[in-house]
């Protein structure tokens, strides 16, 4: 799992001190690869998947708005990737209404400012690569939809 979101109120603006040496360097200029907590949240929320999912975390100069690539191979194989589409779609018409979208439209993460989701899937990014391997992208506004639930 790679996370992309905005830098944070922990990194330097310009190069300075700071006990990471990524997050020292200045953040309105730099591609910061960093730690994430989103794998351990996923854990908690999916026990499952605990000591099988981990990542790391691009901090880039946005103002807002993050972006999750996930691999994961998967138990059934000859899956395509609008399958895994539908899966999602199902869950955004159902259970999940109002926190997961599945979006067919080419946007940017702007576009996802102020959503009221907590993820949207990005229909098309995802693929199906060999039989059991899935890529799938979702954004989230991590200052405001991201916690949501009905």
């Amino acid at each position: 799992m790679t996370t992309t979101h905005s830098y944070t109120g922990d990194q330097r603006l310009l190069d300075a001190s700071h006990r990471d040496l990524r997050r020292a360097r200045a953040a309105a200029l730099n591609i910061v690869p960093t730690s994430t907590g989103a794998a351990k949240a996923v854990s908690l929320v999916l026990p499952q998947l605990k000591g099988k999912l981990n990542g790391i975390a691009l901090r880039v100069p946005t103002p807002n708005v993050s972006v999750v690539d996930l691999v994961i191979n998967t138990v059934k194989t000859g899956i395509t990737a609008d399958d895994v589409n539908a899966a999602f779609r199902k869950a955004a018409d159902g259970p999940l209404k109002g926190i997961l979208d599945v979006c067919d439209e080419p946007l940017v993460s702007v576009d996802f400012r102020c959503s009221d989701v907590s993820t949207s899937i990005d229909a098309s990014l995802t693929m199906v690569m060999g039989d059991d391997m899935v890529k799938v992208v979702a954004w989230y506004d991590n200052e405001w939809g991201y916690s949501r639930i009905n």
